[in-house]
């Protein structure tokens, strides 16, 4: 399908991406690699009579490792992550995923900042942002702020940002020890059925610490401060493996849909999260 007429814009600073918003109000939506919002008009799902690029917006295609923070600009592809050498040195779980979402097609223009700012459930970036505690910066009228991701996704397409703000970078502390992103879908190129993203460090021979996170089992993603509590402090036993899943399955939510019925869904999300657990904990 073809979507309703709209106009097009392409500031070249956030100043004029803000009073563009500002000015046009809930007519108007900042696009970056337009793999979510461009489908969605085509289809007459979404209507934008004013469509804002955020293409010719310098520094934020940058991606900074500085004294153990990492920081990505919004308009770093997918691409990007999975070729960039100081992105794999400091935080491999990013390529890892990044490799998994859609196709090199996709990869090459779909962005992180686009990923994570529009709140749909299906997406990646998401659930692993929370996983790694990581921080959104946005930029409004009033400002610059920081919202934690763990914060920001309040139920499907709705998060903590304002209609008049943007999503500039993320950024979080670079990880240590072990890591897993595990995905399972229907076909290449498809939405996850689940998806666990597992960070954990050893303290001796035992989990010092444990961050989990799913994807596409709620209207948001989850991370699952349980899951990880029952790994700290074991030897990531079968039984401890047992006991995370078991508190994963007491935080999803999922619902039925063309992925399977919600008691499939809840064997896969176990099956997945077991299995990134057992990478991370054999990388750690």
């Amino acid at each position: 399908m073809i979507p309703a007429a709209f106009e097009y814009y392409r500031p070249t600073d956030m100043a004029g991406v803000i009073a563009l918003l500002q000015e046009h109000g809930d007519d108007a939506r900042v696009i970056a690699g337009g793999h979510s919002l461009i489908p969605m008009m085509k289809l007459r799902m979404a209507e934008v009579p004013h469509l804002i690029d955020l293409q010719a917006i310098e520094g934020l295609n940058e991606i900074a490792v500085t004294e153990g923070t990492i920081k990505i600009g919004a308009m770093v592809t997918q691409h990007e992550i999975i070729n960039s050498v100081e992105m794999e040195k400091a935080a491999p779980i990013m390529k890892e995923a990044a490799l998994q979402i859609a196709d090199p097609q996709v990869r090459y223009m779909g962005t992180v900042g686009g990923n994570v700012a529009n709140g749909d459930p299906g997406n990646d970036m998401p659930g692993l942002m929370q996983c790694l505690n990581a921080q959104f910066h946005l930029v409004g009228p009033e400002g610059d702020r920081v919202v934690d991701a763990r914060d920001f996704y309040e139920a499907a397409y709705m998060t903590e940002r304002e209609d008049e703000e943007v999503l500039t970078a993320v950024s979080f502390t670079a990880p240590v020890g072990g890591f897993a992103y595990e995905k399972q879908k229907r076909k290449i190129g498809d939405y996850a059925t689940a998806a666990a993203a597992v960070q954990i460090s050893k303290k001796g021979d035992k989990v010092g610490a444990a961050s989990i996170a799913m994807t596409n089992l709620s209207d948001t993603p989850v991370w699952s401060e349980g899951a990880g509590a029952a790994l700290v402090g074991t030897a990531c036993d079968e039984a401890a493996v047992k006991a995370a899943v078991t508190a994963m399955l007491g935080d999803i939510d999922p619902t039925e849909d063309n992925r399977g019925p919600v008691a499939f869904k809840r064997h896969v999300a176990g099956t997945v999260l077991s299995r990134a657990i057992a990478c991370a904990w054999s990388r750690a």
